[in-house]
């Protein structure tokens, strides 16, 4: 039997997962790679990101492995994360995560 997914995380520290289709509220994600199920709470476009599990207000939204925003409120799993309630990195974000990577040199 062919398992069918409909969605990805694209690294295994992400915390969100993203939408490989349209997927409508009440199913379930069903991620490559995972047996366990999550139900979608709202409507997810297709290429968007969904919380994989509770997200804090201010926390890291973490996808490919690195931090690509910060949380404006509290994420629940299921939910839709996208620019209304992530917001993108101050300067000094930048640079502290840059810092923080075992890549960067100054």
């Amino acid at each position: 039997m062919i398992q069918k997914f409909n969605a990805i995380k694209l690294n295994e520290a992400d915390n969100v997962a993203v939408a490989l289709t349209n997927i409508k509220q009440g199913e379930y994600l069903s991620i490559k790679g995972k047996d366990d199920k999550l139900q979608v709470m709202e409507n997810i476009p297709y290429g968007h990101k969904i919380a994989t599990v509770f997200i804090r207000k201010e926390e890291k939204v973490i996808k490919y492995g690195e931090c690509m925003g910060i949380t404006t409120e509290a994420i629940y799993e299921g939910y839709h994360v996208h620019t209304s309630n992530v917001r993108g990195l101050k300067e000094e974000e930048r640079l502290d995560i840059l810092k923080q990577s075992t890549s960067f040199h100054a």
